[in-house]
C-alpha cells in the first residue's frame, strides 16, 4: 500500500472518539454515546493520542467488561519493553513480570510511568480480536511509545487475552493514579475482507 486509496473502501470505520479532560477514566461501551462494540467487526482497534497524566509517573491502564459497569474481567497478559535515556546511557530490553498478569482481574499496564511535563505523554494503540464471540477467548495486542519517567524514550508491547467466553461489551482506559489530563482516544472497526 502506497496511498490511502490503496486501502479497500470501508476496511476501516472510526466508530468513535473520546477526548479526556481531567478525566477519571474513558469507557468504550457498546450502545452508550454510539458505541458499537459488538460483532459487527471482528477486529477492534483502539488509539491513543498524546494522554498526558495529571499525576507523576503513572502508566496507562486498561481493562474489559462484560455487563457495562464491572471493569474486572480475568486476563492473562505479557509485558516487555525497551528504552533509552536521552542521554544516550542505560539503554534497556526486559520481560516485566511486575507488569504482566496471570488470570488477573486489575487494570492492564499498557505503558511505563510517563512524565507529567508539558512535553511527556504517551501515544499507542491496541488490538481485540472478535470480542463479542461467546465461544474463545479475546486477545489483545498493544504498543505504544512515549516520554517515560526519566526523560527516557520508551517502547511497550502487551499480549494476552480475557479468560472469558463471554462477550467484551466495553473497554476502560484510565491512568494507573489519578486522571487523565488530556488526550484523544479512538475507537475503529475493522472489516476481515
Amino acid at each position: 500500500v502506497t496511498s490511502a486509496a490503496g486501502f479497500p473502501a470501508g476496511a476501516m470505520t472510526l466508530i468513535k472518539t473520546l477526548t479526556a479532560s481531567s478525566s477519571a477514566s474513558v469507557s468504550f461501551i457498546h450502545g452508550s454515546s454510539d458505541v458499537v462494540f459488538d460483532s459487527t467487526y471482528p477486529i477492534y482497534m483502539f488509539k491513543w493520542i498524546n494522554t498526558h497524566h495529571a499525576t507523576a509517573d503513572r502508566e496507562l491502564v486498561f481493562q474489559g467488561t462484560t455487563d457495562g459497569t464491572n471493569f474486572n474481567v480475568t486476563m492473562t497478559s505479557t509485558y516487555f519493553y525497551a528504552y533509552n535515556m536521552e542521554s544516550g546511557s542505560s539503554p534497556t530490553l526486559s520481560y516485566d513480570t511486575a507488569r504482566d498478569q496471570a488470570q488477573g482481574t486489575g487494570f492492564q499496564r499498557l505503558t511505563l510511568p510517563v512524565r507529567t511535563d508539558s512535553d511527556g505523554g504517551a501515544s499507542g494503540g491496541m488490538f481485540i480480536f472478535d470480542p463479542s464471540d461467546t465461544t474463545f477467548v479475546k486477545h489483545f495486542i498493544s504498543r505504544s511509545g512515549g516520554m517515560g519517567e526519566d526523560s527516557y524514550a520508551q517502547d511497550v508491547n502487551v499480549a494476552g487475552y480475557f479468560n472469558t467466553t463471554s462477550a467484551i461489551t466495553g473497554i476502560q482506559f484510565k491512568a494507573r493514579t489519578g486522571n487523565l489530563d488530556s488526550g484523544t482516544i479512538k475507537l475503529y472497526g475493522i472489516k476481515d475482507s
